[in-house]
C-alpha cells in the first residue's frame, strides 16, 4: 500500500513545487527529508503509515523565508496535506499524527513534536539544512532574497549584531549551527556532528580566502 501511495505523493509535491518554483525546497529536497525519515524510522521503529506522508507533504504550502506568515506556515501545509490526503483516501486513522508531524517540523513555528514520528519528520527536514547540502540550500535562499553573502567588515559576526536579513553568512549564526542541539534521534544526532563539521571547516576556509582578498 505505502509503495503505491508514495509514488501518488511524489506526483502530487512535483506538481506543487513546480508551479512555485524554490531551488532550496524543490523535490530533491523532499525526497531527502524522505529517505532519512525512512532510516530513522526503521531505527526507532515508527510508524511509516505517519511518517511516510508526513515526510513527502512537509513543504505542502511554500511560503518564503521573509513572508509574515513563515511562523505559520508548517500550520498551512499540515491544513493543505490533509484536505489532498482526504482526498485520496488515505485512512483517517492517521490524519491527526500526519497534521502534528508537519506542523511541528518547522524551526519558525516553534511547536515541539509530541510523537517520534512528529521528531523523526523534524529531524529529517532540519539534516537538510546542515553539511554540504545545506551551505548550498542556504546560500541559494540568501541569493533569491538579494542578500549579500557577508559583511566585509566582520564577515563572521564577532562584535556586531547579527543581521540575516542583510546577510547570508549572519545565518549559519543565527539558526543553522544551532540545529544540531535540537535533534531528537540518535541517527540525526550522530549525522548532525558530522554536517556541522563540515560547516565549521567551510566557515574556516572562507575566512581564510576572503581575508587573503582584504590585504
Amino acid at each position: 500500500m505505502l509503495e503505491d501511495i508514495e509514488k501518488e505523493l511524489r506526483k502530487k509535491m512535483i506538481q506543487v513545487l513546480e508551479s512555485d518554483f524554490d531551488p532550496a525546497h524543490d523535490i530533491f529536497h523532499v525526497q531527502r527529508v524522505v529517505h532519512n525519515a525512512k532510516i530513522m524510522s526503521l531505527q526507532e521503529g515508527a510508524n511509516l503509515n505517519v511518517v511516510i506522508p508526513a515526510a513527502w507533504l512537509h513543504d505542502f504550502v511554500n511560503i518564503g523565508k521573509n513572508d509574515p506568515r513563515r511562523a505559520i506556515a508548517s500550520k498551512l501545509c499540515a491544513e493543505e496535506a490533509i484536505k489532498y490526503l482526504t482526498e485520496i483516501n488515505y485512512p483517517k486513522e492517521f490524519y491527526s499524527a500526519i497534521y502534528h508531524a508537519i506542523e511541528a517540523h518547522s524551526y519558525s513555528a516553534g511547536i515541539a513534536p509530541r510523537s517520534l514520528e512528529a521528531q523523526i519528520v523534524q529531524d529529517a527536514d532540519r539534516l537538510d539544512s546542515l553539511g554540504a547540502i545545506g551551505i548550498a540550500r542556504c546560500f541559494t535562499v540568501g541569493g533569491r532574497l538579494s542578500r549579500r553573502i557577508y559583511n566585509d567588515q566582520d564577515p563572521l559576526c564577532r562584535v556586531r549584531t547579527l543581521d540575516d536579513s542583510k546577510y547570508t553568512m549572519d545565518h549559519f549564526f543565527r539558526k543553522i549551527l544551532k540545529l544540531a542541539e535540537g535533534m531528537n534521534t540518535n541517527f540525526a544526532k550522530k549525522e548532525a556532528q558530522k554536517r556541522i563539521q563540515i560547516i565549521f571547516d567551510f566557515i574556516n576556509n572562507l575566512e581564510a580566502e576572503i581575508t587573503l582578498s582584504n590585504i
